[in-house]
């Protein structure tokens, strides 16, 4: 099963909805620790903690509700939901849900790898995936992804549609993580304008950074104002301040992660999708299945995990020559012809 077959809109809650789930996000996480026990007996029991943002981010937290919510359509069991309070809750919650013998537990995001890798062996008969960092224990399934071969591609699509020949990127925490999307979107735009300049920003260097729309918006709005007409948004939560931003200035954005384009109609120029939402169902179907296996899971072009996406909100601004020559570097990539580089030089 690929991305595309699995296809939703990755849209779950407005930007209010994710600011008061900050404010109280302590709140739940109490009232959560009082409620593990009401699982059904006799359902598989299945743990998604979230980093510290949370669901409502329009992008990476909801893309994995929305795989485990499509799993939950095709075979029954027992969802629970976690929002830490802050980072230094998580192997708490980790050990917490392992004591209760959950079948699987995932870990959304980097910052469980260090916790995880603690907690996993002294419960070897659980089964843990961690989203975007490799585990070390034999029951961690590490589902890792190629996104630098999406942003190559969407670079492209930037550097094509750019009008002053300066396009940006705002990451969230700056981190190799996110330095790989900027690897990608920068080595795509110079595959189609070797002197196009590209702007960049991180909005800070602790998790917080992927949850402060405020900070997004004034890192975006000072992109634009440099002449940047298109701007790649990597930054989580903090994305909502670069898509008010672009609304404001009437520029172009792209969004990552889950399909964003339908959040700025004639804006969003393309959405490129990090395959979270089909590795998360996987991941579930193979304990459904009983086939859960540890080790390192990789998603790129090839696997149908990484993809950008077209759609009747963002058709009308992509030309038939634009999509061809896309899909010309895209056939490229997964036939190796071209290498997108993963680190910045």
């Amino acid at each position: 099963m690929t991305y595309n077959q699995l296809l939703t809109d990755g849209a779950d809650g407005t930007m209010q909805d994710r600011l008061c789930k900050a404010l109280i996000s302590v709140s739940i996480f109490i009232l959560t620790l009082c409620h593990w026990n009401e699982a059904s007996a006799g359902h598989l029991k299945i743990g998604l903690i979230y980093d510290t943002g949370g669901r409502g981010d329009l992008s990476f937290c909801d893309a994995s509700y929305a795989g485990a919510t499509k799993a939950a359509e095709q075979w029954e069991f027992d969802l629970k939901e976690i929002t830490p309070g802050q980072s230094t809750d998580i192997e708490r919650v980790l050990r917490q849900l392992a004591r209760l013998e959950y079948d699987l537990i995932i870990g959304v995001g980097f910052l469980f790898q260090d916790p995880m890798n603690r907690v996993a062996p002294d419960f070897p008969e659980v089964n843990f995936a961690i989203v975007d960092e490799e585990g070390k224990a034999p029951n961690i399934a590490s589902l890792l992804f190629k996104a630098h071969e999406g942003t190559y591609l969407v670079g492209a699509i930037a550097a094509m549609k750019t009008k002053t020949n300066r396009i940006g990127f705002v990451g969230g925490m700056n981190v190799p993580l996110l330095h790989r999307f900027e690897a990608g979107y920068r080595a795509g735009a110079h595959a189609i304008h070797p002197d196009i300049e590209v702007i960049v920003d991180y909005a800070g260097v602790t998790p917080q950074a992927f949850s402060d729309p405020a900070r997004g918006k004034e890192l975006a709005i000072a992109q634009y104002n440099k002449g940047v007409d298109v701007i790649l948004a990597a930054a989580g939560a903090t994305s909502l301040g670069i898509l008010e931003a672009a609304k404001e200035k009437d520029k172009f954005l792209i969004w990552v992660d889950a399909n964003g384009n339908h959040l700025a109609p004639g804006l969003v120029l393309t959405s490129m999708i990090k395959g979270v939402e089909l590795s998360i169902y996987q991941t579930i179907q193979s304990v459904v299945e009983g086939n859960f296996s540890g080790g390192t899971q990789i998603y790129g072009l090839k696997e149908g995990g990484i993809e950008y996406i077209v759609d009747e909100d963002n058709r009308s601004l992509l030309s038939d020559d634009l999509l061809n020559r896309i899909e010309n570097l895209k056939t490229k990539i997964i036939a190796g012809e071209i290498v997108v580089p993963s680190e910045l030089k």
